[in-house]
């Protein structure tokens, strides 16, 4: 539950631009802070819940950046939040939806792009979730605790993978990703790790020999040739430099996982909170009453792209779609890009950031099911689905490109195990957006990249806009 929210910043959003009907907007900023009772049945699925640190109360407190546009007048609004999961932590709803610039920090009329989502009156919510993102400014994040075992540093052997696309990178960071947090090496003791190099991802693995990298970050001074060195238990050294479109693995003991999975209770229950609630337990208002004192909003809607996306489909499938006191989080949740994924959130020394792709990361855990029908797993035998909780599964609008289809195991969405078409569940409606790709902002040029040709810069918001209207038609 949300125990206390703070906006530390309420600004005219667009220089207080009137948008039609709805009216101007405000811009709000700040934190919400809460606590998760750890033996509720729902939370119980959390991983290392129970090895987490405790309150006086006997819960387990996190906190998340939080920004909202909002009509400054919310009796002008349609009564609905429209939540945008950060990809990342970064925000990608205007991008996509209204056609904006990409922004981490919508200010201007310039950034409500051709102002649909606010000429529909909506309500659009960010917050952090993504517990390991290394603190960059406007980025989205959240705070999650460690987990310990009765006191004692949790130790488990992690692997990474490491790709790098130019010349002259000798330091990565252990996670393989400068966007997040890496765990911690539990020693640096260098016989207890191992390097390996491949060019392709099924290819033999060649062990680096240990005088070759180093716990630490580095690198090569140009003018004198001498490599600078800082011992670090987050950093990988590679003395050679790493080589592009090669693949290192990196397997060492780690330690300190953070309870990663939190962040499905921080989006259940800020978004229960902006729905249901007056005020916070400190006697705050709710933002998003008018007044202070009515609730305004009716609906909650939410969409995520690509990682976020996948985020989306992972918080519906572990039960987070319903509070604490039984109450539907989401009517309707639209994953866009997310191909067949959920996300490797829910686990210890859990990599959220990671992606299993068509040549990279293969090994990351991209399970079973892949649907949202309930359905049979031929390895294993097992009966499972995304959507298996009617009174709180949401409408889904799932839409994909064909990139999903090469790098994201698109079909497992609308398929089984063994290849054959599924028929759609009724709340689910898919849609494949013909001759568009993975990313492709309004206005993006095409450019090669790491292919051979050029990239497609077809947007898909007109598609993405059309879409938004039939779900809320769907819905309400």
């Amino acid at each position: 539950m949300i125990t206390r929210i703070v906006i530390e910043k309420r600004e005219p959003f667009a220089n207080g631009h009137e948008f039609p009907v709805t009216g101007a907007y405000e811009k709000l900023v700040g934190r919400a802070y809460g606590e998760v009772d750890p033996k509720k049945p729902l939370n119980k699925i959390l991983v290392n819940l129970d090895k987490a640190p405790r309150n006086q109360n006997g819960r387990v407190e996190y906190w998340t950046d939080i920004f909202i546009l909002k009509p400054v007048d919310m009796q002008r609004g349609n009564g609905k939040i429209f939540y945008d999961a950060p990809n990342r932590g970064s925000k990608r709803i205007l991008m996509f939806i209204n056609d904006a610039p990409e922004n981490n920090n919508p200010s201007s009329l310039q950034d409500a792009g051709n102002g649909f989502l606010m000429r529909q009156g909506y309500t659009i919510v960010w917050s952090g979730w993504q517990g390991d993102l290394t603190p960059t400014e406007h980025w989205l994040t959240a705070g999650v605790p460690a987990a310990t075992n009765k006191g004692k540093e949790i130790v488990r052997k992690v692997r990474t993978e490491i790709v790098v696309t130019a010349e002259g990178i000798y330091s990565r960071p252990l996670s393989g990703d400068a966007r997040v947090m890496s765990y911690e090496a539990a020693a640096p003791d260098k016989s207890q790790a191992s390097l390996t190099v491949r060019e392709k991802s099924y290819g033999a693995r060649t062990p680096v020999s240990q005088s070759e990298w180093e716990f630490a970050a580095c690198k090569l001074e140009k003018q004198t040739g001498k490599m600078e060195m800082k011992p670090s238990a987050k950093d990988l050294c590679l003395l050679s430099g790493f080589k592009p479109g090669h693949i290192y693995e990196f397997i060492y003991p780690a330690k300190n996982p953070l309870v990663l999975g939190l962040g499905f209770a921080i989006v259940r229950d800020l978004i229960s909170f902006l729905r249901y609630e007056v005020e916070d337990k400190a006697g705050n208002s709710n933002p998003l009453t008018s007044g202070g004192i009515k609730k305004s909003i009716k609906h909650a809607y939410a969409w995520g792209r690509s990682q976020s996306g996948r985020f989306l489909r992972d918080l519906v499938y572990h039960g987070f779609n319903q509070d604490e006191s039984r109450r539907q989080v989401f009517e309707a949740i639209s994953p866009h890009v997310a191909g067949g994924g959920r996300l490797y959130l829910n686990y210890e020394f859990a990599r959220p950031v990671s992606s299993s792709q068509q040549h990279t990361n293969q090994l990351d855990p991209e399970l079973f099911p892949f649907a949202y029908n309930v359905l049979k797993d031929p390895q294993t035998g097992r009966e499972d689905g995304i959507l298996k909780r009617p009174k709180s599964d949401p409408y889904i609008v799932h839409t994909q490109t064909d990139t999903e289809y090469w790098q994201k195991r698109g079909a497992l969405a609308h398929t089984d195990g063994k290849g054959k078409d599924l028929p759609i569940p009724k709340k689910v409606r898919m849609y494949f957006i013909a001759s568009a790709q993975h990313s492709a902002p309004f206005g993006s040029a095409p450019r090669k990249g790491a292919c051979q040709q050029l990239t497609n810069p077809m947007p898909v918001g007109d598609a993405l806009r059309a879409l938004m209207v039939a779900m809320d038609q769907w819905v309400s």
